[in-house]
């Protein structure tokens, strides 16, 4: 069931809920209403649920897992540098003078 028929289903059943009164027969519209609009109501929460299946729902999900975790930690100074880096920018450098 899509989003759509759910709604249809929800104003249909508030429709024959709320604006259909016939008492003389053994049938409770307002009931009938009810339980209809319930349905659409399921139906619209049941197409979300399926539509969004693939997305975690809470952020402990998202968590990466320890293992993986693990390859990519860095810690700068268990593997230090043997040579300083150099951040100047290249326009700031001076050129190194050409020997012929």
């Amino acid at each position: 069931m899509r989003i759509g028929v759910g709604i249809t289903l929800v104003t249909a059943g508030a429709i024959i809920a709320f604006a259909v009164r016939d008492t003389s027969g053994p049938i409770n519209f307002t009931v009938v209403g009810v339980i209809i609009m319930l349905a659409g109501l399921a139906g619209m929460w049941l197409s979300y649920r399926v539509a969004n299946r693939n997305h975690p729902e809470h952020d402990d999900a998202a968590i990466i897992k320890p293992r993986v975790e693990e390859q990519y930690r860095t810690d700068p100074h268990a593997y230090p540098l043997e040579h300083e880096i150099d951040v100047t920018p290249s326009e700031y450098k001076e050129r190194p003078t050409e020997h012929r």
